[in-house]
């Protein structure tokens, strides 16, 4: 399975920007493309009320999937036991395919038999924008297998005259089932499928039968089939083109696709039903159909009783314009560091008038990364926090702006020190089964409270000397803005002599080690949410931990545990030894002395998972198979394994990687396939799904792409048989008959396509149009009458230090909008008109009962 990361913490997997050498103008755009990049976050919270086993052992063993249509793009780990599993896992991915539904799957593990599906919440692509940034509870609905249906069909019907050999004239139907695309996946592969093509009628069912397509989910049938439709009596020439009303109003053809069984029974994959007076005007007919679930589906299903799933989903899809459109907001954004007041610059009012900031923060964060504008941001948006502080203890604990902002920069650049630092630990705890418990209303029986304490301590101990020796391995970008926040803390509070410790604790130890290490999945140092005892202790390890930051950097004579049970434990750490390793570790990492990081020269961990190799050598009757293999990708190697941890068995130096990209699937008819060609010969490689598939080229293309020697061309079928399948050439080293992928940013770690991010923060103020409306109105209101007047619920809550200012920006941000609506809307226009109704990227939902 692909593993999700959080939105913060993910490499960006976008595709390349595309290329633009003329200056923008009338219809340009349409020259040039645009690129449609859909990404999906998220959280799946939480189950409750499922349905119990009969009998005295009620409780199931439950996870959850994720499911682009029916291609299982995420799992999550199996919560034991429960009728309630607390699933708490974080999503993050690049969609990079189309689809119809996003389904959400709450599967009970059977180790004897397959896995039972308790039940699904199925959401149609349309009406994701209805559930964005909201938790949920959805009823969880019956999985009928005639209900699980994906794909499409193109059909064509055409209607002739046909006469008998005793001189009557008929009509005669020709059906013509030419392709179908994107069947679904069964038990992970392609599938074998046929089509049944029926005449339905209220006295007549004619069937007639497909071949049987192998390994394919674009089966090409390419078949035409007949059917007499009516018989005229008597034959006269205004009724030899015309099919009878009464006749045609009742007849349809249905066409069924199915997977073919071999021993076992077929699967249904699918049905549409034409009916035959779409020829009513015209003798010819063709089209895309998507395919529908059958008739009784879940019809007589109840739906109120399996339970149900509480999910946070949020869908975005972005038409991202070549990059000169981007010009005017991009530089309006990367001035806000030096307005005065920060709260009149456009990132701020950003901010200001998103529903959830947290929408804002992301791409906002991203940009000004990318562009070196973070630090000076932050530093303002801090020091704006700051004269709302009154108290040194409280410093930074809010949830603002600023604190959302540094947030998600430590996630985003702090990924790499979190996995060097942290990574070992929380793998050593996570799959020992040591009992950490200190509670005694929560010991198990047989239970021993002192070794437990121990346990824990030692834990504590060793968590606590690897952070506090990690300081040089912090990233540049934290220690400037930990310098930063520190002077200005100081200057706040020049009679505290703690604080300037506090101000950074409260970020590096409070909302960044602490929260890795209480959710290790969150921060992609762990593949899952762990099980609730590793929980309890990495709870209480983190509890430890962000207590002795903030005790050693406010020299405290007491912890502040509320618990009396921690109290007692923490006595174990009150010593002079601590607080000095904390205040010199965040002397160190709050210094504007330059770091080398230790990732420069150790390899960089940055992606590993289980696929599918076809055989590099040859076997002895010829034939080369896939084999299910460990792959590992560090900066400085590509390795794949038999097993995690086990010696590789091949291996390939990044430097020697010339191209990655996909490999078409009729070259092993096999979806989600790759190949990395390197210097030997090329590796072919099978992904789970399209998710992961996509990932991995992704993060491959980013570690080879300044290489020498990269290739411009390539082949996207294999070498098979003594030729290449794609333009038949013979020699093995015939150059490439397609132009490689473009290339992507060079920078592993932040890879940040700075026009998309500027696309979602176009959005966001295209979405919050009225609350920028009032925020303008309020600067008016307030340079009238000298003052805010406190009105509830209109502009009150706004911060408006400098209403002449705030209001220029606002003029501005409105006309750059504006602007960018003109292109997007032209965009619109064009795709819609460009898709037609029937076509294949705007199939027709087909007759359902």
């Amino acid at each position: 399975m692909a593993a999700a990361v959080p939105a913060a913490a993910a490499a960006s997997s976008e595709a390349p920007v595309a290329s633009a050498t003329a200056e923008p103008g009338a219809g340009d755009e349409d020259s040039r493309e645009v690129r449609v990049l859909q990404s999906l976050r998220g959280k799946i919270c939480e189950a409750k009320n499922l349905l119990p086993y009969l009998g005295p052992n009620k409780m199931r063993d439950c996870f959850c999937t994720i499911n682009l249509d029916q291609e299982e793009v995420y799992r999550t780990q199996v919560v034991e036991k429960s009728l309630s599993p607390f699933f708490s896992e974080e999503f993050y991915f690049e969609i990079p395919r189309t689809f119809q539904y996003l389904s959400f799957y709450v599967y009970d593990k059977n180790v004897l038999q397959r896995d039972l599906r308790i039940g699904k919440v199925a959401i149609k692509k349309e009406d994701l924008c209805n559930h964005s940034g909201k938790e949920t509870w959805f009823s969880l609905q019956p999985v009928d297998s005639n209900s699980e249906v994906q794909g499409k069909v193109h059909l064509e019907l055409k209607l002739n005259e046909l006469i008998t050999e005793n001189g009557t004239v008929c009509q005669q139907l020709v059906v013509h089932i030419m392709a179908c695309h994107g069947l679904p996946l069964i038990n992970g592969q392609s599938c074998d499928p046929y089509a049944t093509v029926s005449l339905v009628g209220p006295s007549r069912n004619d069937q007639k039968k497909t071949k049987v397509k192998k390994k394919t989910s674009n089966p090409q049938f390419n078949e035409i089939f007949y059917f007499e439709v009516t018989r005229s009596s008597s034959y006269t020439r205004k009724s030899q083109f015309q099919v009878e009303e009464e006749d045609i109003e009742k007849l349809e053809i249905r066409i069924d696709l199915w997977n073919n069984g071999n021993l076992v029974q077929d699967i249904f994959l699918g049905e549409i039903k034409v009916p035959v007076n779409v020829l009513r005007n015209d003798s010819f007919h063709q089209a895309w159909y998507l395919l529908q679930p059958r008739d009784n589906g879940n019809k007589s299903s109840k739906t109120d009783d399996l339970g149900s799933l509480r999910l946070n989903i949020c869908y975005t899809e972005d038409y991202v314009l070549p990059s000169e459109y981007y010009g005017p907001l991009k530089t309006l954004l990367l001035k806000s560091p030096d307005v005065q007041p920060i709260s009149a610059s456009a990132a701020y009012i950003l901010g200001e008038i998103c529903r959830d900031k947290n929408d804002a923060v992301l791409p906002l964060v991203r940009l000004l990364l990318h562009h070196d504008k973070l630090v000076p941001f932050a530093t303002a948006v801090a020091e704006l926090d700051l004269k709302d502080t009154q108290d040194a203890n409280t410093i930074f604990r809010g949830n603002s702006l600023a604190t959302r902002c540094l947030d998600e920069m430590m996630k985003i650049v702090g990924g790499h020190y979190l996995k060097v630092t942290l990574k070992p630990i929380l793998d050593e705890i996570c799959e020992s089964s040591k009992s950490c418990e200190i509670d005694p209303i929560k010991l198990k029986e047989g239970d021993n409270v002192e070794n437990n304490k121990e346990n824990l301590r030692y834990y504590v101990d060793k968590l606590f000397s690897t952070i506090v020796k990690s300081s040089m391995s912090c990233p540049t970008v934290m220690c400037d803005t930990f310098y930063s926040l520190r002077q200005m803390a100081t200057q706040r509070f020049p009679n505290d002599p703690h604080v300037q410790y506090s101000a950074v604790s409260s970020f590096v130890f409070l909302r960044f080690f602490a929260v890795a290490v209480v959710s290790p999945h969150t921060f992609h140092l762990r593949p899952h949410h762990p099980d609730p005892q590793t929980i309890r202790t990495l709870t209480l390890i983190s509890k430890t931990i962000q207590t002795l930051g903030s005790w050693g950097s406010l020299s405290k004579s007491k912890s502040s545990f509320k618990e009396t049970f921690m109290c007692e434990f923490f006595k174990m750490f009150q010593e002079e030894g601590y607080i000095i390793a904390v205040k010199k570790f965040l002397d160190e990492i709050s210094s504007t002395e330059t770091k080398e990081s230790s990732g420069t020269s150790e390899p960089v961990h940055l992606k590993e998972g289980e696929m599918y190799k076809r055989a590099q050598g040859r076997t002895r009757i010829g034939k080369k198979n896939f084999k299910k293999r460990w792959f590992c990708l560090t900066s400085r190697e590509l390795t794949y394994h038999k097993q995690p941890g086990k010696d590789a068995i091949y291996t390939i130096p990044v430097k020697n990687i010339l191209a990655v990209e996909k490999l078409e699937e009729s070259s092993f008819n096999k979806k989600n396939m790759f190949q990395v060609i390197h210097m030997e010969k090329p590796l072919y490689v099978q992904a789970n799904n399209c998710v992961e598939a996509n990932e991995w080229i992704d993060v491959l293309c980013r570690v080879s792409r300044c290489n020498q020697n990269r290739l411009s061309f390539y082949h996207p079928s294999a070498y098979l048989n003594g030729n290449w399948l794609c333009c038949l050439e013979t020699s093995e080293n015939a150059l490439g008959c397609k132009p490689c992928t473009a290339g992507v940013p060079a920078d592993i770690q932040i890879d940040i396509d700075e026009d998309r991010e500027t696309e979602r923060m176009y959005s966001l103020f295209t979405l919050s149009l009225l609350k920028l409306q009032k925020m303008e109105e309020a600067c008016g209101t307030i340079a009238v009458y000298q003052g805010p007047q406190k009105e509830p619920d209109d502009y009150s809550n706004f911060v408006i230090e400098d209403s002449v200012t705030t209001f220029k920006t606002i003029q501005q941000i409105k006309s750059i909008i504006e602007k960018l609506d003109e292109p997007h809307e032209k965009y619109r226009k064009k795709r819609s008109s460009s898709a037609k109704y029937g076509s294949k990227e705007n199939p027709i939902v087909g007759k359902t009962s």
